[in-house]
């Protein structure tokens, strides 16, 4: 028997309240890996914060992790109709209908936001979805996470090229697929484009996807309610023509833009834990460089940013003339 079958027995509740004290553990050790992650993510993306504000902000964004993990492990030992029964609400659920009547298919544009993978059920009882699926490391973990999917409706293919095309294929026959796009790809399946104003790679699947088959997009996520209880899920239109663009950079800026405001109201809840900055191509990893190196990139990414925004408003003044 699977150890992680365990998780079937003890209640979401109990689980939730384990995942606040080994948060409350991690905090405590500033000097730990995931730690150090969240800082320098949160001062690549908001120089502006205060010391005490990022220190808040970090606190928030670990708590939720851990119960972010706790809750996955959760949805994958439950069967699909417990993670259903989780959901509460759904925020403008028209956009998603809308998007899977497209008869070129739909593409669902899922960030590392709140606990997706408590949203997989509830997406999965519109269809039979397409989803690549990379193995995770640990015999063990692995055979329960592929287990817990497997008991959804869809078709699990490999993040290799024959994945791509199922995907493709999936797409041109009106079906729909799920991505998780804000993963750092290798260098040859990715551009460099900003996401929070750095400029980093950052994957072109999704844009090549939706340039080929002109599909629908619909960002989808599932946060956490506010009194504990459950789950919303919430889906958002993403209709800006360049997000179909031929030219890869201009396709997935556009892309970056999208899961940027669908963040930014729910910072907190975003995984990062994750170091989605670890190809900067002026930089290298910025997770490996001194505090002064990083401190000097910021400033100057900060000011490179600024010098951008006046440009853009001289130009938008010129034309309005």
């Amino acid at each position: 028997m699977n150890p992680y079958h365990i998780f079937r027995i003890v209640p979401l509740s109990v689980l939730q309240i384990l995942a606040r004290f080994v948060a409350w553990v991690i905090i405590k050790i500033p000097s730990l890996s995931i730690i150090r992650t969240v800082s320098t993510n949160m001062a690549l993306i908001a120089p502006e914060l205060s010391t005490t504000q990022k220190q808040a902000l970090t606190k928030e964004i670990i708590y939720h992790q851990c119960l972010t993990s706790i809750e996955s492990i959760k949805s994958w030992a439950m069967s699909p109709e417990w993670s259903i029964a989780q959901i509460r609400d759904v925020h403008n659920k028209d956009i998603l209908l809308e998007g899977l009547a497209d008869p070129n298919g739909m593409l669902a544009i899922v960030p590392h936001l709140g606990t997706w993978e408590m949203m997989n059920a509830w997406l999965n009882q519109f269809g039979s979805p397409t989803i690549m699926y990379k193995p995770v490391k640990g015999n063990i973990t692995n055979d329960f996470v592929l287990q817990g999917r497997s008991r959804l409706n869809a078709t699990l293919v490999p993040t290799d090229g024959s994945g791509v095309k199922a995907v493709f294929k999936t797409l041109k026959q009106g079906g729909f697929s799920i991505v998780l796009p804000d993963h750092v790809p290798d260098p040859s399946g990715g551009v460099v484009v900003p996401f929070f104003g750095v400029e980093t790679l950052t994957s072109t699947l999704a844009s090549k996807l939706a340039s080929k088959t002109k599909c629908a997009l619909v960002g989808i996520s599932c946060i956490r309610r506010k009194d504990g209880h459950g789950f919303d899920i919430y889906c958002y239109k993403l209709d800006d023509p360049a997000l179909y663009d031929r030219n890869a950079e201009t396709a997935a800026h556009a892309l970056n833009q999208a899961m940027q405001q669908m963040i930014e109201s729910k910072c907190s809840h975003y995984m990062w834990g994750y170091r989605r900055f670890k190809r900067i191509p002026s930089l290298g990893n910025p997770y490996n460089a001194n505090e002064e190196t990083l401190a000097k990139f910021i400033r100057n990414n900060k000011q490179s940013i600024h010098h951008d925004h006046n440009a853009s408003d001289t130009a938008k003044s010129n034309s309005n003339e």
